[in-house]
């Protein structure tokens, strides 16, 4: 078997590195640099197109989006060690939530970083379209608040690649540098998650 993950720290390849080593399996990591353009290279645009990380070449099929990436790699390995949930109900709770991660969570803290952030041009800043952003945010953080206000996991009792996808996106809201206080059901779940010795291991590069 061959299995090269593309990515970068610090990015939206962190979901997918965290899974693929909390999963175990052997794996190639390739380190792309965004500041030496080695994600527009054509090598591997070859690979991916979007030009992006992460990208995942399992035996020669190029796999990118990192909700899709992670709902694969569920598949594959997570269920046999007890990460992923086999197919039937559970595993389709599972996926509702790593990609409400990306679709939902993930589109309103965009649209509120291309209003607000210093990464974009400040003539393309937006106050309203900010806060309309933020009141979506905030809206979806309840949500999620409140699915884990009497468990510790978000499928329940065990920790999933699940946890590990949503809560890497953590670093992402942060950013937004929105006040995360009133969540303690979400406090105390990614202070569980990110106890965890993957966490550490990938978060050092």
């Amino acid at each position: 078997m061959s299995l090269t993950l593309y990515y970068a720290p610090h990015s939206s390849a962190t979901p997918t590195h965290w899974i693929i080593e909390e999963l175990g399996v052997p794996y190639e990591a390739v380190k792309m640099d965004f500041a030496s353009g080695s994600t527009r290279k054509p090598e591997y645009l070859k690979i991916n197109p979007n030009g992006k990380v992460p990208c995942l070449v399992h035996d020669g099929t190029s796999i990118f989006e990192s909700a899709a990436i992670a709902m694969y790699l569920g598949e594959m390995f997570g269920v046999e060690k007890g990460l992923y949930p086999k197919a039937g109900p559970k595993r389709g709770d599972a996926m509702k939530w790593i990609v409400w991660c990306n679709v939902s969570l993930g589109e309103a803290v965009s649209r509120y970083m291309h209003a607000t952030s210093d990464w974009v041009p400040k003539e393309i800043h937006h106050e309203p379209s900010a806060a309309h952003a933020k009141k979506s945010i905030l809206e979806h953080l309840a949500i999620l608040d409140a699915e884990l206000a009497n468990k510790p996991y978000l499928l329940g009792e065990q920790f999933s690649i699940v946890d590990a996808h949503l809560a890497s996106w953590f670093e992402y809201v942060s950013y937004t540098k929105i006040d995360l206080a009133p969540f303690k059901a979400i406090d105390a779940w990614a202070a569980r998650c990110k106890a965890r010795p993957v966490y550490a291991k990938i978060s050092a590069g």
